[in-house]
């Protein structure tokens, strides 16, 4: 951004609640989003049957677009998935089937319509899938189109190739191909659907830059880009990233790549103190003037700006009862000492093996972990600590397994 204050509401919103880093002429984008509606679009490839919350920032920026009174595209990666993108890897994605990626693509969706409103109008988001126009591109005649206005020399100095090349780690041809189709994607969204911007982490912005010039040289369409900055923790973590794993957005679906509605409350729930405030910002649509009551309180009442956060933060992405249920039942369980609604619960038929009931109520992803909990005297049923691996656990209406202080589920017969 320049230093100059945006005046259109797009630019006013996304600067003040934190999303900007980068952008390619700020002031003229400032001029066309006051003038017109703005269509914008992040991609997202299908390499899984959800997005987890390191995506959440980016999902973020299309329901601000939206808010601003602007279009959110939604562009699905069917096409650039079967490529892979190099950015940040040390390996070769592993290359899908055309099924597991329309599979995936459908348990996507499911979290756009969470965040979006999605129709016909003006401002109503679309999604599409760049399988539309890549899967019947011609070889020779994209070359002769669009590789000429790419030089090998530049494509190296894109961090996505340098730095894997710099850690002497192969790179395919096939992925070096990456950038060209995501800067293609760029001037076909601008061509079919009027599109001006492209949003991104600041891991795109070359990716982003390829696009606009690309346009520019073929169709003399001027394009822009905003970036957001890499969202970290206090501690400096990555954004969502765990000790447990991905934190999944969505809440059924396939097993190990979904998170129930009460786990993802506690994930906003365990937020560290210093990083309240920019998150409420980022993740949830509390006012900000509300924000800096909340980040503002004092010593051990910052919690309470904690709970703010995971409820408002959980209400965006399954709704305002689960999200209820979740604050109720985290209450219940450390306040009150009960069993509150929304914890995991799994059937036992009557008796199961402790092992097998941390791995089957997902605290534990193997037995091994949960032996090793175990010995870290870190298991407790009905809080009384577990110390045998080989317990048997006799369930008669219910039974509450915990591990730690802050995993808690419920066993039922």
């Amino acid at each position: 951004m320049t230093d100059a204050t945006p005046s259109s509401a797009l630019l006013k919103l996304l600067t003040e609640r934190g999303y900007v880093h980068q952008t390619t002429d700020a002031a003229a984008l400032d001029t066309l989003a006051n003038r017109e509606v703005v269509s914008g679009y992040i991609g997202f490839d299908a390499t899984a049957p959800s997005l987890h919350v390191g995506s959440l920032v980016q999902i973020m920026m299309l329901r601000r677009l939206q808010q601003a009174g602007h279009r959110p595209i939604v562009l699905m990666g069917g096409g650039t998935t079967k490529v892979g993108d190099p950015s940040g890897k040390d390996e070769s994605r592993q290359l899908l089937t055309d099924e597991k990626i329309a599979e995936n693509i459908t348990g996507i969706r499911k979290v756009f319509e969470r965040f979006l409103e999605f129709g016909d109008g003006p401002t109503d988001a679309v999604l599409v899938d760049n399988a539309e126009w890549l899967d019947r591109l011609e070889y020779v005649p994209f070359l002769r189109e669009v590789g000429r206005h790419f030089t090998i020399n530049r494509m190296l100095t894109f961090d996505s190739v340098r730095l894997r090349l710099d850690r002497e780690q192969p790179l395919t041809f096939l992925e070096f191909n990456y950038m060209i189709l995501q800067a293609y994607d760029f001037l076909e969204l601008s061509r079919r659907l009027g599109c001006r911007v492209q949003l991104g982490g600041s891991d795109q912005w070359g990716n982003i830059i390829n696009g606009i010039e690309l346009t520019r040289r073929i169709d003399g369409t001027e394009l822009f880009g905003v970036t957001t900055p890499l969202i970290t923790t206090a501690d400096g973590a990555k954004m969502g990233k765990t000790a447990a794993g991905a934190v999944w957005l969505n809440a059924d679906g396939t097993e190990g790549y979904r998170l129930p509605a009460y786990d993802y409350w506690q994930f906003w729930r365990n937020t560290a103190d210093a990083d309240v405030g920019k998150f409420l910002k980022l993740f949830t649509d509390v006012p900000l003037d509300e924000v800096a009551r909340l980040e503002a309180l004092p010593g051990a009442e910052i919690n309470q700006a904690k709970v703010v956060l995971a409820t408002e933060a959980t209400a965006l992405l399954h709704g305002r009862e689960a999200a209820e249920a979740a604050a109720r039942t985290a209450a219940e369980t450390f306040a009150g000492g009960g069993s509150g609604e929304a914890l995991p619960r799994l059937a036992t038929g009557g008796e199961i093996g402790v092992l097998a009931a941390l791995v089957g109520v997902g605290f534990c992803a193997s037995n091994g972990e949960a032996k090793r909990k175990i010995a870290e005297g870190a298991v407790r049923v009905d809080e009384v600590v577990v110390s045998d691996p080989n317990h048997v656990i006799s369930v008669g209406s219910e039974v509450k397994l915990s591990l730690g202080k802050k995993k808690h589920g419920l066993l039922v017969r």
